[in-house]
């Protein structure tokens, strides 16, 4: 794909890509480099932490190789209940 930039300094990918993040990346010999990218919210950034997402998975492999089990209510009251009695 052959593009000319216009008299503003800007041209168009198409709307293929519109709405869409890239980041711009100047090369050494002028070649400019567009990365597509996603944007992570802030307040959702730990969960790709290296650690968090190592953590994420090891708990998937848990869940996997884990069946669930039924509750039982009275036996996590009394654990708890022993728990609280420790922590004071």
């Amino acid at each position: 794909m052959l593009k000319m930039v216009g008299n503003s300094g800007q041209f168009s990918l198409g709307k293929k890509y519109a709405g869409r993040y890239f980041q711009v990346e100047q090369q050494p010999d002028g070649a400019v480099l567009l990365r597509p990218m996603k944007l992570v919210p802030a307040e959702e950034a730990w969960a790709h932490e290296p650690e968090m997402r190592e953590r994420l998975r090891r708990a998937g492999e848990w869940a996997k190789r884990t069946p669930p089990a039924e509750t039982k209510l009275d036996k996590l009251a009394g654990n708890a209940a022993k728990r609280a009695g420790k922590r004071v």
